[in-house]
């Protein structure tokens, strides 16, 4: 494991401002692996990483397709949504491969539920609420594996 950094955001706007700020510094081939319990605000995340890399269309969690691909930014997006995969094997017709070890940016939802087939580094990101520091506060954990 590697290093930890943890960011404390007190908004939507302000966990979307983090996340775009790591889309503005990704580069090709860079995986993250975001984790969090329902309504924590993954979602809220995947758009600002979005927009840091330049996405100019609409972008909504890919519960129900398992990937969203998104190729109008500065690199290519690739958001899954891993949460309905019973087994890692699924993945293979996803073209989860070609996204994780291609030249776009990749943000895999719930990861957690497929470690088997990640690639060997990747950065964690973990979303958490504490209520009693308000309700749109979240501590997010990032994580060089």
């Amino acid at each position: 494991m590697g290093k930890k950094e943890i960011i404390e955001t007190f908004s939507q706007e302000e966990t979307k401002e983090f996340a775009r700020s790591l889309g503005e510094a990704a580069s090709p081939g860079d995986v993250f692996a975001l984790s969090g319990d329902l309504g924590v605000g993954k979602t809220v995340f995947a758009k600002g990483m979005a927009e840091g890399l330049g996405i100019t269309e609409p972008v909504s969690s890919p519960t129900f397709t398992i990937l969203q691909e998104y190729t109008s930014g500065r690199i290519p997006f690739y958001h899954f949504d891993v949460y309905r995969v019973e087994e890692p094997e699924e993945m293979e017709e996803t073209g989860f491969d070609d996204a994780i070890f291609g030249e776009g940016v990749s943000l895999v939802e719930w990861a957690e539920l497929i470690t088997d087939i990640m690639p060997e580094h990747y950065t964690k990101i973990l979303i958490e609420k504490e209520p009693e520091k308000g309700f749109d506060y979240r501590k997010i954990t990032l994580e060089q594996v």
